[in-house]
């Protein structure tokens, strides 16, 4: 891992793992602007979410990775290799399934609750389609997020349990301010 204190760092993990709000902790802790994958996905505006075609989605990202800091956050995987590459850090949030089903319950309920914000409607279908992309990454996604951030060993950092982050994370911190 690298031991410079980075400038783009790659966050990945599945739905309810806690990459947002990693990134903003980040993005606050670092001074570093944070961008959500779904959101290169997904425009959003006032009348809903529209889907954008593959070479928008990507010159979007492009644009995002030519900045001089950044932290870009998602479970998507197959079509951001060039974020990976040009990361400094690359994060991978592989907490247990257990935990990630009941984050998903606990959004839920605290996004019903008012308590919580979205960037979609939390509905009873979105609601079961989070368990669906839990159990696709636990069973494909996260095997093939492992081979792919194979080659970039030397950046990677894998976090099981949100209390590795203190410890193998935020501990090389000091030896950037060095």
């Amino acid at each position: 891992m690298t031991k410079m204190k980075p400038d783009k760092i790659h966050i990945i993990g599945s739905v309810a793992s806690g990459k947002t709000t990693l990134a903003r902790s980040l993005s606050t802790r670092y001074n570093l602007p944070h961008h959500e994958l779904d959101n290169v996905v997904w425009q959003r505006t006032d009348t809903g979410d529209v889907r954008r075609g593959e070479k928008d989605r990507d010159d979007y990202l492009q644009s995002i990775i030519k900045e001089d800091a950044w932290i870009i956050e998602g479970v998507h995987y197959e079509w951001v290799s060039k974020s990976f590459e040009n990361a400094d850090m690359i994060i991978f949030l592989d907490i247990s399934y257990r935990k990630r089903i009941y984050r998903i319950i606990r959004r839920f309920v605290l996004q019903k609750l008012g308590l919580e914000k979205a960037n979609y409607v939390p509905t009873f279908k979105m609601f079961r389609k989070m368990f669906i992309w839990n159990r696709y990454f636990e069973e494909k996604s996260k095997q093939e997020i492992v081979a792919i951030l194979g080659t970039h060993q030397n950046k990677l950092c894998i976090v099981r349990e949100p209390a590795e982050l203190e410890k193998n994370l935020f501990s090389e911190e000091k030896s950037w301010k060095n």
